[in-house]
This record gives C-alpha cells, structure tokens and sequence, in this order.
C-alpha cells in the first residue's frame, strides 16, 4: 500500500500547501484572539486546536503516502466502521445540549458525524466510477447511492444534528448531479424532495428547530432569546468596516456579547477586528483553494479521482457557503462550521484528511491509470 516513487516529489502540490498554511494560520490568529482572557491569558482551546492542527498536518503527508484508488478499495470498510460509530453515538453516548453527537475519547471528543460527509463523498465516488450508464442515470439506477447517503442521514437527524444531515443530503445531490442523470430523473427527485420538505417540516422537525427558520425569516421578532446570535453577529460584521477595529480590539467578541464566537460565528469575529479587506484577503485565499480543488478534479488521471476530488470540494463549498451565509443572516443558524476556521477537532481532522487527498489526486495525475 505504501510506495515511494520519486516524481511525486518534482509533482508535489504546492499550491495547495500554501493555501492551506496561509488559511490556517489566519484561523489560529483568530482563534487566539476570540478566546483570549486578559485575565488567565490564552485560553486552552487554542492550544488544543494547535495540537491537533499539527497532528491534521502529520494527517496529511499520510494521506498523499497512499495511493488514493486505495481509497476505493476499503472506502466501503470505512462506511461500516463510521455507521456503527453513530449507532453507538445514538445508543450509548451522554446526551450534551439535548443531543447525542460526541464520543468522549478522553484526549480527544470524536464527532463520527463529521468524518461521515468525507466517507460518502468517498464511497459515493466509487459507487459512480463504478457503474457506467448511457444517458444519464435512471431512478433504479439510483438505489444503491440513495441508500449509501440515506443510512448515515437517517442516524445523524435522530442525533439530532438537521445542519449535518442536511450537508449528507446536499453532498449526495451535488455529485449526483455531477454524473448526469435523465430529465425524469430530475422531475421525479424534485418532486419527491419537496414532498419531503413538506413533511419533515410538519412532523420531523423539533420545536427548536422550527424556530430557528422562523428567526432566520424574522430574527427582530425575538432579539433577546432566539434572534440574539443572528444580531449581534450582523453587528460584528458591520462594524468592522473597511479596515476593522484591529487584531483582538473587537468589542463584540472580546465583551461577550457573540456567543459560539470560536465556533459558529469565528467568522464575525475575523470581520470585526479586520473588516471588509481582511475579509476579501481571507475569501479570496478560501475560494482559490476551492478553485483549485475543481482544477485537480479537472486533472485526475481517471474518473474515480475525478469524482473524488469534486465532491470533497463540494464538501468543503458547501460548508462554507452554509456558515458564511447564517453569521450574515441570509440562512437559518444550523450549527455548521467554516472548514479549516471554526474551532472543532473532528472538522479540522475531517478536512485535513480531504485536503490530503486532493493532495494525492493531483501528485499522481501523470500515472497511468
């Protein structure tokens, strides 16, 4: 499995290293300031990501170690493994903030529902690479991805965490899309989702979760209990202005009024203390890693790589795009971090790992298949 071949080095993926220095060193910096106390100084937090940013590091020279069709050959392995992680997540795990998504590890909290986005767009890249279909794909032709996407989905809204089951959904409908079906196809699915919508929203969805949509509609209904995090959040971003209130001067943030500044909302803090230019030097350096991720996929030397490295780009778009769009008010808040930014040791492991294997892809681009 391990092979040393000595034109990965004169192919190596600069580009993506440096991407992924520059935007991790922006999210410590980041995280330095938003957990902070003048008091007791840095916080242990930041330590902790700092760690485990090494450890994602060390992650992801393994990563490109193997060749990445190894992938397609124990993907499914992974899928098992990750599958019964939630169940046990479901069935034994201590319920924390009314739910169940951390397995306590001791010098580490596992959150199986993160890795199990990278283990779909992984089996989900096999399962299509695998199967050859005129014309686009049929609804039969479907059954098996739709049921790859459907058990993990079904396991993780029971948590419940709808932000994370929702990324399985739209992960499976992005690559899904990728690979052409028929126009029926798309009818029938649209259809049926909508159904689904209408349904979940009636008899699936939780109090609390019903009332983050209707704050997301109108969160100056209720500015002191369930709009709070949406305002002040529009709040930090505002006042940042052009060039920001300077490194660890944000008041939001540093006065307590945020909440979830290091998770959810790191974000806003970056906006306040930097602005409108620190936000677009960010963006810009995000999104061309993004871009670059498409160009590897573009490059892949077989249709596997190809569908592997687009969907841990969705994976990555998405998430972005969902966070982005909630700290600003234009998305419900659905507990979705910024890939790489937001504090959480199982999203940093998760994308570090898919960051690797883009890596990989884009290394062995000149083998022949």
């Amino acid at each position: 499995m391990l092979r040393f071949d000595r034109r990965l080095i004169h192919h190596f993926d600069w580009v993506m290293l440096l991407m992924l220095i520059l935007i991790s060193g922006m999210a410590m910096a980041n995280l330095y300031s938003s957990t902070f106390n003048g008091e007791s100084g840095v916080s242990p937090i930041f330590y902790k990501q700092l760690y485990l940013l090494v450890a994602g590091m060390i992650i992801v020279l393994l990563c490109i170690s193997i060749d990445y069709q190894e992938f397609s050959t124990f993907g499914f392995i992974l899928y098992v493994g990750v599958v019964l992680l939630l169940i046990y997540t479901n069935l034994f795990v201590s319920t924390v903030a009314g739910t169940q998504r951390w397995i306590n590890l001791g010098f580490f909290r596992l959150q199986p529902s993160e890795p199990a986005k990278l283990i779909l767009v992984l089996v989900l890249a096999s399962c299509y690479s695998k199967t050859e279909v005129k014309g686009g794909y049929r609804l039969r032709d479907l059954i098996k991805p739709v049921g790859l996407t459907a058990v993990p989905f079904v396991l993780i809204l029971i948590q419940p965490d709808l932000g994370t089951a929702l990324m399985l959904g739209i992960l499976f409908v992005s690559m899904t899309l990728f690979v052409k079906l028929r126009w029926t196809t798309i009818g029938i699915l649209v259809g049926a989702g909508l159904t689904c919508v209408g349904i979940g929203w009636k008899f699936l969805l939780k109090d609390y979760q019903r009332r983050r949509i209707e704050t997301f509609i109108n969160p100056e209904g209720d500015p002191m209990n369930h709009g709070y995090q949406v305002m002040q959040s529009k709040i930090a971003v505002g006042s940042g202005q052009t060039f920001g209130k300077g490194f660890m001067e944000g008041t939001q943030g540093h006065l307590h009024f945020l909440p979830e500044r290091h998770t959810d909302f790191a974000f806003s803090v970056w906006a306040e203390e930097w602005g409108f230019s620190g936000c677009l030097f960010f963006l810009g350096c995000y999104f061309f890693l993004m871009l670059w991720g498409i160009h590897i996929s573009m490059t892949a030397r077989d249709k596997f790589g190809v569908l592997l490295a687009y969907g841990l780009v969705m994976m990555i778009f998405w998430q972005a795009v969902i966070n982005l769009f909630m700290i600003m008010g234009f998305l419900p808040v659905v507990g979705i971090p910024l890939p790489l930014f937001s504090y959480g040791g199982s999203s940093l492991m998760t994308t570090m790992v898919a960051i690797g294997i883009m890596m990989n892809i884009y290394m062995r681009r000149y083998q022949t298949s």
